[in-house]
Order: structure tokens, then sequence, then C-alpha cells
């Protein structure tokens, strides 16, 4: 879909806008917004800033994210008031922009609270200053990326912000609340597709490795409740008679001192396994001598399983690595292939998050992974499902890679269509919605079209 342009525009003197509509003005910050250091009242609610959910309750966060924070009483003479509709600069703006409020609050001193000293729009300023080019000029105006310090008024207040009448910043801002719901719903749908893939994906595993391939093959009951009924033929037995578990090892603390890295021996963590689709083949960080000593080394060929953070992702080594205690390593007994046992533990997945205890985060022991059991066909059976498993993978792997794709391209989509009606690239002066839910169906369908083509 395509959007007109002004009829006129003017050349600024600003650096992350090269022309504005000729109608609209152009102000720094410090004009438009004041620094708001009014004291909060005993009975505010401490607000948080995220670039993920915007200015919110700081109990609410606490819920979204299962983070623990320390909350301050109100009433703290450092904090200052927030009212719905102001702005908040957090420590981290440089990265996500400047986040809208939509309570009544209170934040701590690690945040700069902008009100408006004029009569805006907020929504169209919500969507400004969130832009991407806004955010560029932002991180250009400060060194906070290197200091650790948070962005101040005044860096916050020399740069200039477009300021176009209020009606029509009302106007952008209802285009854009109508055109991003829709990428919006658009992005959902595609991110549900690629839930579905998975548990498919999940189903078909753990089908074809407890039941098999023919479904006229006689029946046992194995005796333990999540396999259910198996192949009579098929030997059911526990992870820990089936392969020889390998613990990995890290033993000194802090882990991330610098003096055990950068060295000659790969050292693979759960993010690594958690990126590989069935082999490792590269590794993000290496050990030195130092850091060799106090690890434990895994050879080529063998299966690891991430058991902490997010775990139970397999994954095998394509050259022999070293591993933290995050990892454990399996080497099946001769009459188990490898790619079946990978294939029988990722049908296991459920039962060992059961097994896993629950603190800050889920995390298994060897013990747990050695007490889950699983079931194993002669070996021809195996080679004959790996296969058939493979071929099943790689069809689902194609289409969640297309749906990622698609997701990314709306996102590009949307960042590209927001900072073009907030700078005046698109006039949408004139847009409206549709009449109909019907003529809105068609808009969404089309902009799916185009985020595939």
């Amino acid at each position: 879909m395509s959007f007109p342009k002004y009829p006129e525009y003017k050349h600024t003197s600003v650096n992350w806008l090269e022309a504005t509509p000729e109608s609209w003005n152009l102000l720094q910050g410090k004009r438009v917004f004041s620094q708001r250091k009014e004291r909060t009242f005993s009975e505010d609610q401490q607000l948080a800033a995220s670039q993920v959910y915007g200015v919110i309750p700081q109990k609410k966060m606490m819920e979204m994210t299962g983070n623990k924070v320390m909350l301050a009483l109100g009433g703290t003479n450092s904090f200052r008031r927030v009212a719905q509709d102001d702005f908040v600069i957090s420590l981290r703006s440089f990265e996500g922009g400047i986040e809208h409020s939509a309570y009544n609050g209170c934040v701590s001193p690690a945040y700069t609270v902008l009100a408006p000293n004029r009569t805006i729009h907020p929504w169209f300023y919500r969507y400004l200053l969130k832009s991407r080019p806004y955010v560029s000029a932002l991180q250009a105006s400060t060194d906070s990326l290197r200091d650790g310090k948070s962005i101040t008024f005044e860096q916050f207040g020399v740069i200039a912000l477009p300021y176009p009448s209020v009606s029509e910043q009302r106007q952008i801002a209802r285009f854009l609340d109508h055109e991003t719901a829709k990428i919006d719903t658009l992005i959902h749908e595609q991110k549900r597709l690629i839930e579905l893939l998975k548990e498919k994906r999940q189903a078909v595993i753990s089908h074809a490795v407890t039941k098999g391939l023919d479904p006229d093959v006689p029946m046992k009951d194995s005796g333990v409740e999540w396999l259910g009924e198996v192949p009579a033929h098929w030997a059911c037995m526990s992870f820990r008679y089936a392969t020889r578990i390998l613990r990995g090892k890290f033993g000194h603390r802090p882990r991330n001192d610098p003096a055990l890295y950068d060295g000659a021996y790969p050292f693979i963590q759960t993010g690594d396994v958690a990126r590989a689709e069935k082999y490792i083949s590269e590794f993000k960080q290496t050990l030195n001598e130092k850091g060799a000593a106090v690890s434990a080394s895994f050879p080529s060929g063998t299966l690891v399983m991430a058991i902490a953070a997010n775990i139970g992702d397999t994954a095998i080594l394509g050259f022999e690595a070293y591993a933290p205690d995050s990892v454990v390593g399996f080497q099946p007994r001769q009459d188990i292939t490898l790619e079946f046992l990978k294939y029988s533990l990722d049908s296991s997945i459920q039962e060992l998050e059961k097994t896993s205890t629950q603190s800050t985060q889920a995390n298994l022991n060897i013990d747990r992974v050695g007490g889950v059991k699983g079931v194993f066909p002669p070996e021809d059976e195996q080679t004959k499902i790996v296969s058939f498993l493979d071929k099943m993978c790689e069809q689902f792997s194609i289409l969640e890679k297309q749906a990622t794709k698609s997701i990314a391209l709306m996102v590009e989509r949307r960042s590209a269509l927001i900072s073009a009606a907030v700078t005046g690239k698109i006039d949408v002066r004139d847009w409206q919605p549709p009449a109909d839910e019907s003529a809105f169906d068609e808009e969404v369908q089309q902009a799916g079209m185009e985020a595939e083509a």
C-alpha cells in the first residue's frame, strides 16, 4: 500500500530530519516538554519503564517478567511524580526510545520525567519518540552507551522535534493506531503458527519414537504413564541404562573471569545448544589452558543437552568441546543410534520438565535425566524412524523459517511506516479507516501478501 507525499517540503538543518512538510514547525525538545520535578505523594504507586511494556506499575512488571524488584515507600523525597501522558527517559532510552506513561504514579531518580508544556496529542509523540530515526538521534546525543549514565533532560532538550498542528498529530496517531494494529495482528498470527508447528513437530517425534511407524504392530503396556502402550518387541529402559551420561563442569567462580577465556579450546553453553538444529557446528566462546583445566571436555559426536535455562534442548557435537555444568553429554550403548537417542530425549521433554527443580529457573541434574524412561526398537527400525523424522523435521523447519522471515519483514514494515508518518514523509491527512469489516479484512490480507513478497 502506498501513500501520497505532502505537496511541499522545507529543508532543515537538523541532522536526523533532512526535510519536513512546509506547514510543520520544528521545536527543540525543551520547548515541547519540561522536566517534571514534583515530589511524589504517599499514595502514588511506583512505576517502571521498559522497552517491551512501556511505563507500567512496578508490581505489574514483577508479575509479567517474574523478576523480583525492590519497591520503595511512597513519599520518598528523591522520587518524582508521573502523570498520565507524561513520558519517561530511562537508563536504556538510547536503545529503544522514550516511553509513554498511561499511569499516574512515581519513579525513582534513575528516570527523567517529561511533561508536555504545550498542547500535544500524546499518542503522536508516543510513536515519534520511539521511532527509528529519533532513537538514532538520541543515541548520537549522548555517551551513555559508554559511561552507563542516563540521558539527561539537557541532552534530550536540544534535539529538535517535529510539531505539526494538534489536529494533524491526532490524525497521524489515528492512522498509525489502525495500520500498526493490522500488522500486529499478522505478526501474532505468524507467531501462533510457529508455536503450532513446534507442537506438531513434538507430537510427530513423540509418536514415532514411542509407537513406531507401523500402525498394525502388536502393542504392550509399557508400565510408564507418559509412554502408555508401546510396540511389544521394543525394550523399555531408563536413559541411565541406555546411555553413558557425561557431566559438564566449570569449577571456577566467577564464571565470567576473563582470565579463563580466549584460548584454543571450544567452549559450548546452553545458548549454543538452543541455536543448533541437529548438529552444533559453531561456538561463541573458547577457553585457554587455565579455563580448560577447570572444565570438562566432550568428544566429537557426543549428544549434548541443556539442563539449565532452556532445559531439554539437544544437539550433536560436531567437534570436541568443553562444557559447563549446565550441559550434560550422552554416549549411547552400541545397539542404540545417536540420532534415535536424540529424538527419544526430545520426545521426553515434558517428562524432563516435570522432574526439574523450580527456583529462579528450571534446572535438571544427571539423576533426574537418567531416571526418565524411553523405549528403543531394534537398530534397523531406529534407522527408519530417524530417516522419517529427519524429513518431517526438515519440512517443519522450512515452514518455521518462512514464518520467522515474514515476522521480520512485517516488523520492518511497521517500523518504516511509523518513521514515515511521524517525520512527514507520507501525507495521511485525508486517510480514513475502511468503511466496513470486509474492507479491513482485505487490507489485512493484502498486508500479509506484501510481507511475504
